[in-house]
């Protein structure tokens, strides 16, 4: 029997007229822009913001982001004491946020319960880490989280919701007026717009209900797979969700079973989405393999991993996967052998961990097919283009593989990425 993933939270949000000025996008975009997050400080100038309750990426290691770290906790306290939050109890927060390209992405506030997601490769949990946890990311987030009485958090949960189940009512109340609006305002450097609906009573007891049937429905719904636990993946802020999991497994060890069933910290906010909405646009991020000797490598990759190569055409072997590999000008399909994998990206980053582990290469990760075809001009150097993943496979192959090769696919821009608004206590 799957715990209740996910529920409705006591939600704060800041008791402000002037949203655009208090919301900034998550801490770890424009990591190596560190001019962005000096515009987002003139715009601010000395408001009380988001920015005041966490700390950019960019200033990590800099005297300014330990100056600004070491008063997160003081900042937030002074936040609290002087009510500048209000709390909206037990309820969900549904958010419409308009790209700029006029694609509205849905989704919905709530928190989840740590006790169903464990950010280890091989886990059974209902939450899962999409990509391979790195450890050494953890630490300074939970030396932030273990001061702090509030999360401001940019976690995101995908469900695979090939139906429309969850989310689709909740929408149309929204369009038709028929839920409280909570905010509605432009994000600032150019973040598109956001909208967000009080739900809550009825509203929150019927999407209860709608989630209680979607996870009821997983034992069926990977054929093949032996699984009957994955309810939700974690699209974005794994690290700080593993560093939230760090400290709740901490604090339970000094409370009884009854105190910990709704102690704070067991709970973590997050905002959950459909992975098949027409607004999430998954993209496969390629490969180039530069200072190697290509023609080994992919014959050593033909030999072994794929059922077919054509360098003259692109006709698909239904039993593999396609890959394009570029050498200068030469052009060659290969397909992939699909009993190895769940995904092609799987497939051909393992075969690459065990080649350059044994002959000299450097891979990078490159967003594009022109750039990557460009890039395997220079001498010495081999392209891969990936194919474009089918939105449930990412699902099959956190199952079946533990967790996805890092840097599988990319999710929208910077800009589009979440901005903090809402709150929770955690302690």
């Amino acid at each position: 029997m799957i715990q209740k993933p996910f529920q409705a939270a006591n939600i704060l949000l800041p008791d402000l007229e002037d949203y655009e000025n208090f919301s900034v996008v998550a801490c770890d975009q424009y990591s190596s822009q560190p001019e962005y997050w000096e515009e987002v400080e003139k715009q601010l100038q000395d408001r009380t913001s988001a920015l005041s309750f966490i700390l950019p990426e960019a200033w990590i290691g800099t005297p300014k982001g330990a100056t600004h770290q070491q008063g997160i906790s003081a900042r937030m306290e002074k936040a609290l004491n002087e009510s500048f939050f209000k709390v909206h109890p037990d309820c969900y927060i549904f958010v419409r946020r308009t790209l700029n390209d006029d694609t509205v992405r849905q989704g919905l506030i709530g928190m989840l319960d740590l006790e169903t997601y464990d950010f280890n490769a091989g886990s059974k949990s209902a939450i899962r880490a999409t990509e391979a946890t790195i450890l050494e990311r953890i630490p300074p987030r939970v030396n932030i989280r273990k001061q702090a009485p509030l999360e401001l958090p940019h976690i995101l949960l995908l469900a695979d919701d090939d139906k429309d189940e969850l989310l689709s009512s909740i929408n149309q109340k929204a369009i038709n007026g028929q839920l409280p609006l909570l905010y509605d305002f432009d994000l600032m450097q150019n973040g598109g717009h956001i909208s967000g609906y009080l739900i809550d009573q009825d509203d929150a007891s019927e999407f209860d209900l709608t989630l209680e049937k979607y996870v009821q429905s997983i034992s069926s719904k990977y054929p093949g797979l032996n699984e009957d636990s994955l309810v939700f993946v974690v699209g974005d802020g794994n690290h700080s969700l593993a560093a939230a999991k760090t400290i709740w497994e901490e604090v339970k060890q000094n409370l009884s079973e009854e105190e910990q069933i709704n102690h704070p910290a067991r709970f973590a906010l997050a905002e959950l989405e459909n992975i098949h909405h027409d607004s999430q646009v998954f993209e496969p991020i390629h490969r180039i393999i530069t200072e190697t000797s290509p023609d080994e490598l992919l014959e050593a990759l033909k030999k072994d991993y794929a059922l077919f190569s054509d360098s003259r055409n692109d006709e698909a072997n239904p039993a593999g996967f396609p890959v394009e590999c570029i050498i200068g000008d030469h052009i060659e399909m290969i397909w992939l052998d699909s009993s190895k994998g769940e995904l092609a990206i799987a497939i051909l980053q393992n075969f690459l961990d065990q080649y350059l582990n044994d002959h000299p290469g450097k891979i990078d990760y490159i967003h594009g097919n022109s750039e990557v075809r460009a890039l395997a001009q220079q001498d010495h150097a081999i392209g891969f283009i990936l194919p474009g993943m089918n939105k449930s496979s990412l699902f099959r192959g956190v199952i079946a593989d533990g967790s996805l090769p890092r840097k599988t696919f990319s999710m929208g821009h910077a800009n589009e990425k979440r901005f903090y608004l809402e709150g929770k206590i955690i302690r």
